[in-house]
């Protein structure tokens, strides 16, 4: 059961890893873009802060990588289990909110005002009720 569920945590980390890299790369080229000179401070606020969650969430998301690396072979699958479920969530919603920080930068750039921080708060509250609000339903049912 252990290795299991080992098996279908490393499963999902992947598929996360995934994203967080992408959009982490996409992030790293914005300040080479000739259109970046022009941004607002908020927008360039929300650039660091997006781009630290990003770096965040990405590191959050391989760490059981390195983990299961170093305790390979030493009895601690149980502990990997939980540590790696553990930096899974928390990764997940760094994840969240640096997506909804990269929306919030791009829809600001775009088209400006209050629409920008309409659909960042769009994007998390959907990936709040993907990410949180149906497994939880499906737990406790």
């Amino acid at each position: 059961m252990l290795d299991r569920n080992l098996n279908e945590l490393l499963q999902e980390l992947r598929v996360a890893q995934t994203g967080v890299q992408i959009l982490f790369a996409f992030l790293l080229t914005l300040p080479f873009n000739a259109r970046f000179d022009g941004t607002t401070e908020v927008q360039r606020v929300a650039y660091v802060v997006t781009l630290l969650l990003s770096a965040a969430a990405t590191g959050t998301l391989i760490a059981p990588v390195a983990f299961h690396r170093l305790v390979f072979r030493r009895g601690k699958r149980e502990e990997l289990v939980r540590v790696a479920n553990t930096l899974a969530v928390v990764g997940l919603g760094l994840l969240l909110l640096a997506v909804s920080g990269a929306v919030f930068l791009v829809v600001d750039v775009v088209v400006g005002g209050t629409g920008a921080v309409l659909l960042a708060g769009g994007a998390a509250a959907w990936f709040l009720v993907l990410w949180v609000l149906l497994p939880l339903r499906a737990r406790h049912r």
